[in-house]
């Protein structure tokens, strides 16, 4: 891509000099969407991340600037760079920005328009809600409501919109009365460029319990592979020679062989062989 950067008025220059300096003061470059972060909660955010991280907020195209200027594999991110994208720069590694980035995010009612993020659901069960014009409210959105004990009662459990559906006015109006908060709102990693490669946040989602779990079943595997095929390594040849020593003991006994450390358990085995045909035959 070619930007013509030495005609860009000066304050425009400036900024991308600043974005320029900032993805070499950092080992981690990342954007982050900011569609719908109220101001207060933005503050915040910035003061939770101080010393952590840094947002810079600035026009999308002198980012491309930026990016074009300094070219390499960071340029490939400019691809994921929407309407509302704003960069963040920190020296942590990716994984663990997105963990804060989460932290971040709160619950908020939904507005007409938006996208559900994942399917949103109302419970079957009764409301604080007298009768009244609430029951035809509820049944223009689709939820099933009726009138029981001087309550309005939702009669069945029912998914007003999938993932990915639009949700209307009526609906919006309705789950913010019923205290339906189903809008995460907070800064979103939408790409990360760390140490020569690109991290997309279906990567970096991991649950990191499951994570470590895995990582322990490979450990044992791993381990009970090496001392079943008799592959001796530092972690398992202790192992390895007590399965084989108490493999050549049990041989010994079954075969029998009568060795000096063997000879009281093959005598053993022989008595309790004896006394359960004695027991079969019975006894005169």
């Amino acid at each position: 891509m070619s930007l013509y950067t030495h005609h860009l008025p000066e304050w425009k220059r400036e900024e991308v000099e600043d974005v320029k300096k900032h993805i070499g003061q950092f080992t981690l470059v990342g954007l982050v969407d900011m569609h719908g972060i109220p101001a207060t909660q933005l503050q915040q955010i910035r003061r939770n991340l101080r010393g952590i991280a840094t947002i810079k907020m600035t026009r999308n195209t002198l980012v491309l600037h930026a990016l074009a200027e300094i070219g390499g594999d960071l340029e490939a991110i400019k691809d994921y760079i929407s309407g509302n994208s704003a960069m963040i720069f920190t020296n942590e590694n990716p994984f663990k920005l997105y963990k804060l980035l989460a932290k971040t995010q709160t619950k908020m009612a939904a507005k007409a328009g938006q996208i559900a993020p994942e399917d949103i659901v109302v419970p079957k069960g009764p409301t604080s809600f007298k009768p009244g014009p609430i029951v035809g409210e509820l049944q223009q959105a689709g939820i099933p409501a009726a009138i029981e004990a001087g309550k309005v009662k939702i009669k069945e459990t029912k998914t007003v919109v999938k993932a990915g559906g639009v949700i209307n006015a009526k609906l919006a109006t309705v789950l913010a009365k019923l205290d339906i908060k189903p809008v995460d709102v907070g800064l979103m990693l939408q790409a990360a460029f760390y140490q020569g490669s690109i991290f997309e946040p279906s990567t970096l989602n991991i649950d990191e319990s499951v994570f470590m779990g895995q990582i322990a079943q490979a450990a044992t595997e791993a381990f009970n592979l090496s001392v079943n095929a008799a592959f001796p390594t530092a972690d398992t040849i202790g192992a390895i020679v007590t399965k084989a020593a108490r493999e050549a003991r049990s041989l010994g006994i079954e075969a029998p062989v009568y060795e000096q450390d063997l000879i009281d358990a093959i005598i053993g085995k022989a008595y309790r062989e004896m006394a359960a045909v004695k027991g079969a035959i019975g006894e005169n």
